[in-house]
């Protein structure tokens, strides 16, 4: 909603100015006098093919590797869980389950207090401990009553842990932890998979009072196995909304369009083939602008392209998000009068795009 609001403001005000034609070369100094009076600072430069690889640094959109930890899964039984419990040749002591009783209605409940009972040797401790160690600890003191017990111990009801998954899945929803290790693909899948609106570059694990941002794609996409973590009980997981990232295209171009950066690296010779390029009749090759808001104020690149060779110099130049490239006309007014009229312009944009940030 911010970038769309950004660039239908910038679209407006932009289309009131008349800053359509400039006069080459353009004059950085004289540019710079004209400004110093707007609290913006402007930096002009020329894209050449010797300084462009100075200007242009390409995003990182390969997926960066987690921090969580990953430990192997080994189901412990908590408080809720159902048990079924087999003692061989020994019917007497096995819960019946019939015909119309299944193994999780007709099982043993671990209660409050982390035990349940057994016939002969009482409550047993079964919070925390594995379906096997519960096993070993029931076989020891049927020993008592039963020479050489055959035991059997599994958990029928997984009722005691879970993780949350919300955001932007098909199904938000609570997800039961199993013996069987559930990994944040599992969960995703296990909620419907993800919305179209979703952003796996950028999923989020609450763990322990801590989050992690984790690149899911990358798992998807590169095989990062860390990034597809085993999931422990407590997690939530949360998919965000993918936020669209553009570069707005405007000025003497064949179709005025803004370019989708969100998931790809684009250059300025790239952006501007995608919209069908320059205007034949009334385009000023010479004036290709592109404006950048930096740190410390507005970095403007002008690309000479009268000798299409120059497209070539474009080709290294990597857009970023909220560039806006400007393309004039046949030249009439001073280049000054562009700046002075874009730059109140951008200046705007970018407190209006603040304030809906806050």
């Amino acid at each position: 909603m911010r970038l769309c609001t950004l660039a239908l403001m910038m679209t407006a005000l932009l289309a009131g100015c008349n800053v359509a034609k400039t006069d080459f070369p353009v004059r950085a100094a004289a540019i710079q006098t004209e400004v110093e009076e707007m609290a913006t600072n402007v930096t002009i430069v020329k894209l050449t093919a010797d300084n462009v690889s100075a200007f242009s640094t390409p995003r990182n959109l390969s997926g960066s590797r987690t921090t969580m930890a990953s430990p192997s899964w080994d189901y412990r039984v908590g408080v809720g869980d159902i048990l079924d419990i087999v003692v061989w040749d020994h019917p007497e002591l096995t819960m019946p389950a019939g015909e119309r009783r299944t193994p999780e209605e007709s099982g043993l409940r671990v209660q409050s207090d982390g035990t349940f009972f057994y016939p002969y040797v009482g409550q047993i401790t079964a919070k925390g401990r594995t379906p096997e160690q519960i096993r070993a600890d029931l076989t020891e003191r049927l020993v008592e009553f039963i020479p050489d017990p055959q035991v059997e111990v599994r958990v029928v009801g997984y009722r005691s842990q879970a993780v949350s998954v919300t955001g932007e899945v098909k199904n938000p929803s609570r997800q039961p932890l199993t013996d069987v290790p559930l990994t944040l693909l599992d969960a995703i899948d296990a909620a419907g998979g993800l919305s179209e609106e979703a952003d796996p570059r950028s999923v989020i694990v609450r763990r322990g009072g801590r989050s992690f941002t984790i690149d899911l794609q990358a798992f998807l996409e590169q095989g990062v196995g860390a990034n597809n973590p085993v999931l422990q009980s407590g997690d939530v997981v949360s998919v965000p909304k993918l936020e669209v990232e553009e570069a707005y295209l405007l000025g003497q171009i064949v179709r005025p369009s803004t370019i989708d950066l969100t998931r790809e690296n684009v250059t300025l010779t790239q952006a501007l083939t995608r919209v069908g390029g320059l205007k034949e009749d009334s385009a000023d090759a010479r004036g290709i602008f592109v404006f950048r808001k930096t740190s410390t104020g507005i970095t403007v690149y002008q690309l000479d392209a009268s000798n299409a060779t120059a497209y070539l110099v474009g080709t290294s130049f990597v857009l970023l998000p909220r560039d806006l490239v400007y393309v004039t006309s046949s030249p009439m007014h001073r280049w000054n009068s562009l700046i002075s009229n874009l730059l109140p312009t951008l200046t705007t944009a970018r407190v209006a795009d603040d304030i809906s940030a806050n």
